[in-house]
């Protein structure tokens, strides 16, 4: 059955009617909108306990301490507000007149588009709630990327999606997947981007935090998840910002494992071109769920296990895992560049480029645009490919890009990516390790 999606301000008028809900608002770059939206309802003396927007640093570091790292808008900075403004409100608020409350905290650190629209539009949103009255506490954490290109509009998103993470907490906790569709209840489609869902807490011992995260992905929410190497959810932009990044791309459903000696050797040669050290590199194991997607068919609960199931035994191996909808490399590629990296190596297989610099792949009469189009978006001087070989099934022969067949249309350009190292080939493989294709 269709869940009945809310107006704002119906799900406002909601918590403020519902005495059992009661709570503190703390807000920091972007005014008080969510706030806002529980006065404009009605009611909001039966919710809100108090209102707080500790906007001048100063009296943030005050009241919540210094940030070791100087960033206000970080998910450290919205744990503190979330602890201090829960334990205050448990700490102050006693008698009979408390005794029935589902005490809350909400908090939100956020910067919204500058005067000069030269920064980065994002934040932490949270909530720290009790399920049941005087029961334990539970979290919920977002990270959101603000996308509209005017920071009132992106003022309006914050307060509406502040309002349906509260409703989410309340409402839709034990059913995990409704709860992170209702994120965006009355946003317009591309206004916001949510990278990063955290949860814990005992309403959501049996969630799986890789499904919730996976399933942004899935609804369209998210490009890609991380997933580290204890298989924790990690937020995108602060794991990749300004590192050195080699990627091995795998298929959905692919059978056997990856390739890792032939990783392995593109690890090596990635290092050894670029100077990069283990210590400064992400080396990531990308699972591609973007064939799925692109299915009639929407996605299933069973892919999406599959895709959990699968990014865990991955990380498992000691290896960062990323799960996107990226179908080609250059989409990858300029996805991973919006995070400033210093180097980029993108591990693929010869046969895959083998379908890039063919023609019977694509529409003859547009392939010369679309080929312009790959390249464009696929390189720079910090991108490069590094290649597998392939042993070809019907000639029994080994593809390099030496010998890999290429369009005469082309030629010209595929030569140009070689010889000046935009495509490199992985050296020093044993035969025995390459797959037949």
């Amino acid at each position: 059955m269709a869940r009945e999606i809310f107006e704002t301000k119906r799900k406002a008028l909601k918590i403020n009617l519902n005495s059992d809900i009661y709570g503190t608002f703390a807000e920091i770059g972007a005014g008080q909108e969510v706030a806002r939206n529980f006065f404009e309802a009605g009611a909001a003396s039966g919710t809100i306990a108090k209102t707080i927007s500790a906007y001048d640093m100063a009296f943030s570091d005050a009241i919540y301490g210094v940030e070791e790292s100087g960033r206000y808008v970080s998910r450290t900075r919205l744990i503190k507000m979330l602890h201090h403004e829960f334990d205050l409100l448990t700490e102050r608020l006693h008698g009979e007149k408390y005794g029935s409350k589902k005490f809350f905290a909400f908090a939100d650190t956020v910067t919204t588009l500058n005067f000069t629209k030269t920064n980065e539009p994002h934040g932490w949103i949270g909530i720290r709630f009790q399920h049941e009255v005087g029961g334990p506490i539970n979290d919920i954490v977002i990270h959101v990327r603000l996308l509209d290109s005017d920071s009132r509009l992106q003022s309006k998103v914050l307060g509406i999606l502040g309002v349906n993470l509260i409703f989410a907490a309340y409402y839709y906790a034990e059913a995990p997947q409704t709860m992170i569709e209702s994120l965006v209840d009355n946003l317009s489609i591309g206004s916001v981007e949510i990278d990063l869902v955290k949860v814990s807490g005992p309403v959501f011992e049996q969630a799986n935090e890789r499904l919730l995260n996976l399933y942004l992905i899935a609804k369209g929410f998210a490009k890609a998840a991380i997933f580290r190497p204890d298989a924790k959810a990690a937020q995108i932009k602060d794991y990749l910002y300004k590192k050195n990044i080699i990627i091995l791309r795998t298929k959905y459903r692919q059978k056997s494992n990856p390739n890792f000696d032939l990783f392995n050797l593109a690890v090596e040669q990635f290092e050894k071109n670029t100077g990069a050290t283990p210590t400064d590199t992400v080396v990531l194991i990308e699972v591609l769920m973007g064939n799925v997607l692109d299915e009639d068919s929407p996605i299933t609960d069973d892919d999406l296990t599959y895709f959990a199931e699968r990014a865990e035994y991955l990380c498992s191996t000691g290896n960062n895992i990323m799960v996107s909808n990226f179908r080609r490399n250059n989409h990858l590629a300029e996805f991973i560049k919006s995070f400033k990296p210093k180097h980029v190596g993108i591990a693929t297989n010869v046969s895959n480029l083998k379908n890039i610099f063919n023609t019977h792949n694509y529409n003859k009469d547009q392939y010369t645009n679309e080929l312009l189009s790959y390249i464009s978006g696929m390189f720079n001087k910090d991108v490069k490919l590094y290649a597998y070989p392939y042993l070809d099934r019907k000639s029994n022969e080994i593809v390099t890009t030496k010998n890999m067949p290429v369009a005469d249309e082309a030629k010209h350009l595929f030569d140009f990516l070689i010889q000046n190292k935009y495509i490199v080939d992985i050296e020093n493989y044993d035969e025995k390790f390459v797959k037949t294709v």
